[in-house]
């Protein structure tokens, strides 16, 4: 935590701040290791100094989680605010501007205006200051990370196996996170999709109880929490004998991933590493069902920093960990996605996930 501060540290320096006040709860847990559901941080630039503020419900714990902060027991509201900015003797406190609400925002402003630091106390919106630090994991959060791709993985690998035509999206779903916390996660990281058939052309289709018929693709996309940080893997399978369609569109799209994994390097952008794999799904005239972005980051959140998409101007580094997840959607007929998380090393990218992409089916094909 200690590293992870310093460095926080640096760029409030840099933008001229004497403290940044963090309420995002990943943000939050990054710099402290508290894992309660409330709380917010006081980190000044400089000093032995750090403050948890949090309600009676997790004194005990955020004193546990969080030794290097000074825990400070809170009912609600911001009258303890203006007290600890005087103290500290800080002026330009930086706020998450992308989770404090306005509402929330102003009830700290007039706290302040009506306490002793008031006319030295001012407020200056941040954005990305600990989100670019998040993004390049250490040797701890690539463990969990492992451990939840690791999970996610296995689930997978033994249910798919097994789902017959006649089964519905949701039932399948729920054996699939029924696996996931058999096997030792904290929960699934997200609401698990499974589309099959039509329903496959959503990107993001909820399990419905629509039967799955033999012959069409089934997009599964899961995610697995561990120690705090979250999986995210798709595959799309075929119960039974696939159409022309399938084949091609299933090879289009695992082109497209193996070629961007296989040639993506740190110092390229993240619009320059989606197009890596977009030229091969427009090479093969689907390039308008290629909708979204080629990835995201993949950590303490399930959508993070850094970006992978057209309009990325994120410069990819050694120790990013990201999804790369190609897919092409057909309206009426269904769609084909297939996702890995990988971290990118000096020579490229490492693949960390390990879920089987042929041979998954009896009779079928991935």
């Amino acid at each position: 935590m200690n590293q992870r501060i310093a460095k926080l540290r640096q760029r409030l320096a840099a933008e001229g701040l004497d403290a940044l006040l963090v309420s995002a709860p990943e943000n939050r847990r990054y710099l402290s290791g508290f894992t309660g559901s409330a709380g917010l941080l006081v980190i000044p630039v400089s000093g032995d100094s750090l403050t948890l503020a949090t309600d009676f419900r997790y004194v005990e714990q955020a004193g546990v989680q969080a030794p290097a902060f000074h825990v400070q027991q809170i009912a609600g509201g911001w009258d303890w605010a203006p007290k600890l900015f005087a103290e500290l003797g800080v002026h330009k406190v930086g706020f998450e501007a992308g989770h404090l609400t306005y509402d929330t925002y102003q009830q700290l402003v007039k706290a302040v205006a009506e306490g002793p630091a008031r006319d030295q106390t001012s407020f200056v919106p941040t954005t990305s200051l600990v989100e670019p630090l998040r993004a390049v994991k250490d040797a701890e959060e690539l463990a969990s990370l492992q451990r939840a791709i690791d999970i996610s993985d296995r689930a997978l690998d033994e249910v798919a196996p097994t789902i017959r035509p006649g089964e519905t999206e949701v039932a399948v779903a729920w054996r699939i996170e029924q696996r996931i916390r058999e096997l030792g996660a904290e929960s699934v990281s997200f609401e698990l999709i499974v589309a099959a058939g039509p329903n496959g052309a959503m990107p993001h289709h909820r399990p419905s109880g629509r039967p799955i018929a033999a012959g069409e693709p089934i997009v599964m996309d899961i995610g697995a929490r561990a120690g705090g940080y979250c999986s995210d893997l798709t595959r799309t399978v075929c119960v039974g004998r696939p159409d022309a369609t399938y084949k091609k569109v299933y090879d289009t799209v695992l082109a497209a991933q193996l070629t961007a994994i296989a040639t993506m390097r740190p110092g390229m952008t993240g619009k320059e590493a989606d197009a890596l794999a977009r030229v091969v799904i427009e090479q093969a005239a689907h390039g308008e069902r290629f909708g979204h972005g080629l990835g995201h980051g993949v950590g303490l959140a399930i959508h993070e920093q850094p970006t992978v998409g057209p309009r990325s101007t994120t410069v990819l580094e050694q120790g990013m960990v990201f999804t790369v997840e190609p897919g092409i959607y057909i309206p009426g007929w269904g769609g084909v996605r297939i996702e890995d998380v990988v971290i990118l090393q000096r020579d490229g990218a490492r693949v960390l996930s390990h879920a089987r992409k042929t041979d998954m089916l009896p009779g079928g094909r991935v």
